[in-house]
């Protein structure tokens, strides 16, 4: 089994920036570094360069932060380092802080050693944005519409079962058009609609495990838009509107983004499910239903926001930048 990247990046990425990728900091290194600013541990995609971690090194260097870029799949466990830890760049010692950009595709026992890397950072007192636990639930679409019902946030109706039988007695019982979405994607990847429990796709397609939304959209809507809203620290930052093509709305799968001032129930809702997610940071999709009805529909551990930022007067990478440093000072005064 292989889990698609956790990281909500671009389709095509340019060459990998590695001047400081990994480079060694000594342990008088990092005592000299303290001063100046805390230092972080940036996790990126393995094997690619990505625009939105070279703008956050940057502002977090600006701020005089010590950043070393590496990947979580460079990192150890050693039980001969008084850490437990080993992260590349930091000689056997932990970070101030870690922000994760991603944790990268692989098989199910790599991604588990990934979060564990980060489960135990946040268990040694060492502030990660996001945490492994905030990323695990939003990476599993099953459990974060569970917590969006849960804390009595407006959710599309939503059912999800192992195999197809089960699947399809469902759409047997309650016919109607639906969406299926892989539970671990992002992008629109995977994402498609059907009308019958017969257009089910097969279970390798899916794992066996079939997510299945109602389609909130009029059967003779043109109009396709729903709106990404990026909230950090409790405040929204900024927000716009995906309009597509199609009934697909990621500006990935070609959908535009435009810019726009959300209303206090986009703002609200927003703000609530990445509280109820535990997410530090988050890209928060809200869409509305034929009658208006405004819902939560996805959230984002590690959103991209290139498209975002292209229709924005808002300088994301260096907000998040603030906001994140602020949030480890406070953890090491």
């Amino acid at each position: 089994m292989r889990f698609a990247s956790l990281l909500p990046g671009e389709a095509k990425r340019p060459a990998l920036e590695t001047e400081g990728m990994n480079q060694a900091v000594s342990a008088t290194d990092l005592s000299d570094a303290t001063p100046s600013g805390p230092r972080i541990a940036l996790f990126v995609e393995d094997g690619s360069g990505d625009w939105h971690a070279r703008r956050l090194k940057k502002a977090m260097e600006a701020r005089g932060a010590r950043v070393v870029t590496t990947t979580l799949s460079a990192c150890a466990f050693d039980t001969t380092s008084a850490s437990g830890v080993d992260i590349p760049g930091f000689d056997g010692l932990l970070p101030d802080g870690a922000f994760v950009r991603s944790v990268s595709t692989g098989t199910l026992e790599q991604i588990t050693f990934r979060l564990g890397i980060l489960h135990a950072l946040r268990e040694s007192g060492i502030r990660v944005w996001n945490d492994a636990r905030a990323i695990e639930r939003c990476v599993d679409k099953s459990t974060a519409t569970f917590i969006f019902q849960k804390a009595g946030l407006p959710t599309p109706p939503t059912r999800v079962v192992e195999t197809r039988a089960r699947a399809h007695a469902h759409l047997t019982a309650d016919p109607r058009p639906f969406v299926l979405k892989p539970l671990f994607g992002s992008q629109g990847n995977g994402v498609r609609r059907a009308h019958a429990p017969d257009e089910l796709p097969p279970p390798e397609d899916v794992g066996d495990v079939y997510y299945m939304q109602h389609y909130l959209r009029a059967p003779d809507a043109t109009l396709f838009e729903d709106w990404r809203v990026f909230v950090s620290q409790g405040r929204v930052l900024s927000a716009m509107v995906r309009r597509g093509k199609t009934w697909i709305t990621n500006v990935h799968q070609g959908a535009e983004p435009l810019a726009h001032d959300p209303c206090e129930d986009m703002s609200r809702l927003a703000l609530a499910a990445a509280s109820a997610i535990g997410a530090d940071y988050a890209g928060v999709d809200l869409i509305r239903d034929q009658d208006g009805q405004l819902m939560v529909l996805e959230i984002n551990s590690n959103p991209a926001w290139k498209g975002l930022q292209s229709v924005t007067a808002t300088d994301i990478a260096d907000t998040l930048a603030g906001d994140f440093l602020g949030a480890v000072t406070k953890v090491i005064a």
